[in-house]
């Protein structure tokens, strides 16, 4: 049975039913098993703000103070996995929210002018096969643990793409946009790496999406096949990735 790594955006929280849609499509599947990895910065934004601090990105990356982690926390590993955790139920499924490190990822501080901001590398417990085999649906927040407890803000992309790896399954990532999409905003069918090396450093790709699709592009390299960056607004298009089409940019190693 084949196994699929979903990272979803956490913009999908804000779209009414759109969680629900992509889960009903999961739902109807009976030859996979999903995992789910989410980030879910709107979210965070908002918290943060609602506290009276002031949120920054370093290269798509969110400085994570250390006063700050229990907002970031609360609202990642907190509310956003329990409302994903509540379409899931409605849609007839029974998920189990965890953070990384239930997942078999432990994380280390990635540098320190970020703060908090965790790195992804195979911890010693790994609950999600377990899961899988009770037709459970891991739900994992990107909020990690080192060796010690100390608590990290790890990127979700990141996050999915070393998920994955330990589970040696398919990488969908959902995402805002159809797909990756070139100078003139047109979408891109697929990239390999001088690709997206000529897109970076031209400035096309930038941000959270630079992220994004440098993430990918490791992800395809240790899994040795592509990786889909599509949209979560159309469940249509999960539906097309699970049964081999090729929809949105496919990453290729």
């Amino acid at each position: 049975m084949t196994k699929w790594v979903i990272k979803l955006g956490g913009a999908v929280l804000n779209c009414e039913d759109a969680a629900a849609a992509l889960f009903k499509v999961m739902s109807e599947q009976k030859d996979a098993q999903f995992i789910i990895v989410h980030g879910g910065g709107s979210l965070v934004d908002t918290w943060l703000q609602d506290a009276g601090f002031v949120s920054s990105k370093h290269e798509g990356l969110r400085i994570s103070p250390r006063e700050q982690m229990p907002y970031i926390v609360g609202a990642l590993a907190g509310c956003a996995n329990k409302q994903l955790m509540a379409q899931a139920i409605a849609s007839k499924m029974i998920p189990i929210g965890i953070s990384l490190f239930e997942a078999g990822i432990t994380s280390t501080q990635k540098l320190k002018a970020l703060g908090l901001v965790g790195t992804c590398s195979e911890g010693c417990i790994n609950l999600v096969p377990t899961l899988l085999e009770k037709n459970m649906l891991p739900i994992i927040s990107s909020i990690g643990f080192d060796s010690d407890g100390t608590w990290y803000n790890v990127n979700a992309d990141e996050a999915a793409a070393a998920i994955a790896k330990s589970l040696d399954a398919e990488l969908i990532f959902m995402t805002d946009v159809e797909a990756v999409l070139d100078a003139n905003k047109q979408p891109l069918h697929q990239l390999d790496a001088l690709q997206i090396s000529e897109l970076i450093n031209s400035g096309v790709i930038q941000g959270g999406m630079q992220v994004k699709v440098e993430t990918s592009l490791l992800a395809a390299q240790h899994l040795r096949r592509g990786v889909y960056i599509s949209s979560w607004q159309k469940p249509e298009n999960l539906n097309a990735l699970l049964n081999q089409e090729h929809v949105g940019t496919k990453i290729v190693p």
